[in-house]
């Protein structure tokens, strides 16, 4: 595959350059424009919006759909998820859109997640006392296991039930385009794992999030079912793996800059401001939710075609020299403006729970261990291969155990 050009622009979104130095090529693309045309792995063309500003912008432009009945496209997405997991909020416009994150928002409480936290630092504290060595895979032992309790709790999904869902995760998410059919195999165990515990809720309801969803689609017709299952998956894929390489990578970026780490140890540098940084500096989830332009749309000197697929890069906004000093250096110090979880009537509601998790892991693991430094040299951290995350495979680091009292 083709490395970036003198113009700035990418073959594919899974071109060896984007993979390999992701923030190396998109600051190509920033210099000659803000938006680049691409392809997705699908092969179908793509708009790919690079800079800041025009990010922010599209990210809350009601003229870019996220309703895929608006696409305009050579053929059905190979990749396309089936019709019982897709009625859920990132396939939506107003105002049924409107409607479901009302709903989602009345359960999905920043008090429900408040409660949460004791429990969050247990299981943390859990994890590295009985999985943690001398030398370790801390995503393994760490990043991994605690996003996918946790979301399990909040929802309500005994821990027998968990063991097949990070295997589906890690498919749905695999880059390659031969990976359409396993996505598909993938998609239909998770469709009928939630289908079964959501009769389980409606025969035995508890405190949690898919009790009072069911108890909603049931009681109050607030939602279809085609709706309650899109939003059970999606609440456990997406509240699971982005907190999973927000983890992993805010734990790598001190990491590389022990000075920062050393901040944290003495509380000179806030946790939350490590968290908000990562965000920034290495998201977790690199392009917005794709959306579909409803007329053509000027950005620049370039006019996106109505029915486009555009892709928002978070990725590259971030690190927007026309919007950040030192955009490539990582700073605690400096205002949270990033674009890591959205803009405008679709801002992700998972983020308070992201970030305690986040805030929380790193301050236990550092708690735990007065040493703690990378087992290998940095450029030989293995990526995941993915335009959908970015993420590493593992994190070997060395430990040391602070002595207790």
């Amino acid at each position: 595959m083709s490395s970036t050009n003198r113009t700035g622009s990418i073959s594919s979104l899974l071109s060896e350059a984007l993979f390999a130095d992701p923030h190396g090529t998109y600051a190509q693309l920033r210099e000659t424009a803000p938006v680049r045309r691409t392809v997705t792995p699908d092969g179908e063309p793509v708009w790919l919006i690079t800079r800041y500003a025009e990010a922010r912008a599209a990210l809350a432009d009601p003229r870019l759909s996220l309703n895929k009945a608006n696409a305009k496209t050579s053929g059905e997405y190979k990749s396309s998820m089936p019709p019982e997991l897709d009625a859920h909020l990132l396939n939506m416009d107003p105002p049924d859109h409107t409607r479901l994150r009302r709903l989602v928002t009345t359960v999905f409480t920043p008090r429900r997640i408040a409660i949460l936290r004791d429990r969050i630092q247990t299981m943390a504290a859990d994890l590295l006392d009985t999985e943690v060595g001398p030398c370790t895979d801390l995503m393994q032992t760490l990043a991994l296991p605690l996003p996918m309790g946790v979301i399990c709790e909040l929802l309500g999904i005994p821990g027998k039930d968990r063991h097949d869902f990070r295997a589906w995760t890690d498919t749905l998410l695999s880059p390659s385009p031969e990976s359409a059919t396993n996505s598909r195999a993938a998609m239909r165990q998770m469709h009928q794992f939630l289908t079964g515990v959501i009769q389980d809720k409606r025969s035995h309801p508890a405190e949690d999030l898919l009790s009072a969803l069911t108890h909603a689609r049931d009681e109050r017709e607030a939602l279809t079912e085609q709706e309650l299952l899109s939003l059970a998956f999606l609440t456990l894929f997406a509240g699971y793996d982005n907190a999973v390489h927000l983890i992993g990578n805010a734990t790598l970026g001190l990491l590389l800059h022990p000075e920062v780490m050393d901040g944290v140890r003495h509380h000179t540098v806030p946790i939350r401001a490590v968290v908000e940084e990562t965000l920034r500096w290495n998201p977790p989830f690199p392009l917005g939710v794709r959306r579909f332009a409803l007329e053509d749309i000027s950005i620049g000197d370039t006019v996106i075609p109505t029915g486009s697929r555009v892709w928002v890069s978070i990725a590259s906004a971030n690190r927007d020299e026309r919007e950040f000093r030192s955009p490539d250096a990582f700073d605690p110090g400096r205002a949270p403006t990033h674009l890591a979880f959205g803009h405008g009537i679709h801002y992700c509601l998972g983020a308070p729970l992201a970030r305690l998790e986040a805030e929380i892991a790193i301050q236990t693991l550092l708690e735990r261990f007065p040493v703690l430094e990378l087992a290998v040299p940095a450029d030989e951290l293995q990526w995941w291969p993915s335009f959908h995350k970015r993420g590493l495979q593992s994190l070997p680091v060395r430990t040391q155990l602070r002595e207790r009292d």
